[in-house]
């Protein structure tokens, strides 16, 4: 497959996804329950894939390197309330300076 072809089906289904968002009746998410749950379920896959982008590595084994620390950093930064671009920033100063010092 061509590059664009890929990014045409990716965008199309992008489309069906959202479309398909709004299609959903409201009795299915409706509810205090249904409500939290499907008000965390980005997180939770959010953290998932973080978790996996940090430690996954080849072949399933763990592979710690600065993108740990740089969690930690954007961890500690989010628990002293800074803002959302600091706590970015801050996470990437962080993985650039160990990167650079051989360190992952």
């Amino acid at each position: 497959m061509s590059t664009w072809t890929v990014v045409l089906l990716a965008s199309g289904l992008a489309y069906a996804t959202k479309l398909a968002g709004h299609l959903v009746p409201e009795s299915w998410v409706e509810g205090p329950r249904r409500s939290r749950v499907l008000t965390l379920l980005p997180v939770a896959l959010l953290s998932g894939l973080v978790a996996i982008q940090t430690f996954g590595g080849s072949g399933g084994s763990l592979h710690v390197d600065a993108r740990l620390a740089a969690v930690g950093a954007a961890v500690v930064l989010l628990l002293l309330r800074a803002n959302f671009l600091v706590v970015v920033i801050g996470a990437a100063v962080v993985a650039g300076v160990l990167r650079a010092m051989g360190w992952g």
